[in-house]
């Protein structure tokens, strides 16, 4: 809110800005709160020393020379995600290796430690499985350790996840409200996971197992509050509705994984479907019909012919053969059909 944003302003300008600052401001944003003085001390400081940097080349360089350029992917990731619970950053180049200690050097020196230089034969990836961990991030479901799965849709309205037991047979079983339990608790770290991994945004519904009881639709709600403390995003998550739903928001800093990686498919235009052959069969008649209705009736040849998709021709050579065929006296016409393997489905 703008009061507790002009109260953390009052807090903190006081003590960060400097002599240093004169005829410049500082804008601190409210993300800064509850961080120690001391962060807000050497990123100002760092700030300081980049723009003395750029003066000097200002003033000692020639003309069309580039002063400043924005940070590129490492230097990014090293800043927006170097935090206190990270134990290790592996790198398996060396000049990046070098490049990354540096950086990290400038904001904190104790930190350098954290990096290692990765060289062994077995890629890095496949090292600490994040090859398996990346097809997770694209695939439309996602398995929970006790055998339950997620499945997460992401469209342009909102994002829905629905939690399923999966192997589990709960029907008629003692535990059943504790192997609910388990797999929604499993289920929402995951969802927790899978958001920062995927960078979803937006209205996102999720749809856990139904449970009876209010506790333990309590519990589920703490953790996933408690899960989402980690994400960088601003999130804001609702308790379990009566209809079993829990409704939350993310903030959508940027586009998300899927957006970014893949694009929609050229034959469904992104549906994930396609008519059936059946439909196009139908819809070929239909056409058929209107234009043999539109043709002077008469006794003489008129012939049409037909180019489709294999698949649907399929079709029509089979199932709906006779229907062809009483078009064809109905009509007084002649049907021609030719396959067309690169022709679209529809």
């Amino acid at each position: 809110s703008r009061r507790r944003h002009t109260r953390f302003k009052c807090d903190w300008s006081s003590d960060v800005c400097s002599s240093d600052l004169e005829g410049m401001g500082v804008i601190i944003r409210t993300a800064g709160e509850g961080k120690r003085k001391a962060y807000f001390v050497r990123d100002l400081a760092l700030l300081l020393t980049e723009w003395r940097e750029i003066q000097e080349r200002i003033q000692k360089q020639p003309l069309a020379t580039c002063v400043f350029q924005e940070p590129d992917l490492i230097d990014r990731t090293v800043r927006d995600f170097l935090t206190e619970d990270v134990n290790r950053i592996i790198v398996d180049d060396f000049k990046k290796y070098e490049h990354i200690r540096e950086s990290i050097g400038k904001i904190s020196p104790r930190s350098a430690k954290k990096v290692f230089f990765y060289n062994e034969a077995q890629p890095l990836f496949d090292r600490f499985n994040i090859t398996r961990q990346l097809e997770n991030a694209f695939s439309r479901q996602v398995s929970l350790p006790s055998g339950g799965y997620l499945m997460i849709d992401e469209t342009e309205a909102l994002v829905a996840i629905d939690v399923n037991t999966g192997r589990h047979k709960l029907a008629g079983t003692r535990d059943h409200d504790s192997t609910i339990l388990k797999v929604n608790s499993e289920a929402a770290d995951e969802i927790c996971r899978q958001l920062r991994l995927r960078n979803m945004g937006g209205i996102i519904v999720l749809d856990f197992i139904d449970m009876k009881s209010r506790k333990d639709q309590q519990t589920i709600y703490q953790r996933m509050k408690e899960g989402l403390k980690r994400d960088k995003a601003r999130t804001h998550v609702l308790p379990l509705s009566q209809l079993g739903l829990m409704e939350m928001t993310r903030q959508r800093q940027t586009e998300s994984v899927r957006s970014t990686l893949f694009d929609d498919c050229p034959h469904c235009k992104g549906r994930g479907v396609v008519k059936s052959a059946e439909s196009m069969s139908v819809e070929i008649q239909r056409k058929l019909t209107q234009i043999m209705k539109s043709r002077p009736r008469d006794e003489s040849d008129f012939q049409l012919r037909v180019a489709c998709n294999p698949s649907v021709l399929d079709r029509l050579r089979s199932t709906d053969e006779q229907l062809l065929i009483e078009l064809e006296k109905k009509f007084f016409v002649k049907l021609g059909f030719r396959p067309e393997p690169d022709y679209h489905h529809e």
